[in-house]
């Protein structure tokens, strides 16, 4: 498939990199239709995020349809349209039950990592350095979606991408800083 790789500061090409296949009974693959571009994507531009690797996926702002299913996967079905949210969440560590899904524990493998770099163990991340996971992004033509019963949306399909593609990152961070801010 087509995918934006990051090669170095400054340096993104569209390169030809293997599909996704399922990993776990949890996963699910989605087939691209849009995905938005985000300002945090010109810090990876920019150089400014440790641990990018030459041939890194970019992209944390997809949706698309979902076309293959994990066999534990109780909420999605094949033929569903969903948008993907930033962070990869598990659904069942204390984060998670508490709703504070970009702070799941069990999903980011460098977390000892992050926690040096920022202070805290963020989630995994899609698109975003090895730090916050490896997990490829969704500027890509295929997704796998881990833990897929946890973050995607399921959109109707009469809703245009243009119109839903924001619930991925862009609308939630507004929407929460004007609601951390007590914004009325």
């Amino acid at each position: 498939m087509k995918a934006l790789c990051w090669h170095g500061h400054g340096d993104v090409r569209v390169d030809n990199v293997p599909d996704p296949t399922l990993q776990e009974p949890t996963d699910v693959i989605i087939k691209i239709t849009a995905s938005g571009i985000c300002g945090s994507d010109v810090h990876l531009m920019d150089g400014y995020m440790p641990t990018m690797q030459s041939g890194d996926v970019l992209g944390h702002e997809p949706m698309g349809i979902v076309v293959e299913v994990g066999s534990a996967v109780k909420k999605l079905k094949k033929g569903d349209r969903v948008v993907v949210p930033f962070t990869i969440s598990c659904g069942n560590c204390f984060f998670c039950k508490k709703q504070l899904f970009s702070c799941c524990d069990t999903t980011n493998p460098n977390a000892k990592i992050a926690e040096k770099a920022m202070g805290h163990s963020p989630a995994g991340l899609f698109g975003f350095s090895h730090m916050l996971g490896g997990y490829p992004g969704g500027q890509a033509e295929y997704l796998r979606v881990p833990h897929a019963d946890v973050g995607p949306i399921v959109i109707e399909s009469d809703l245009p991408d243009e119109k839903v593609l924001f619930l991925s990152d862009i609308f939630p961070t507004g929407y929460m800083a004007a609601e951390n801010a007590d914004i009325e």
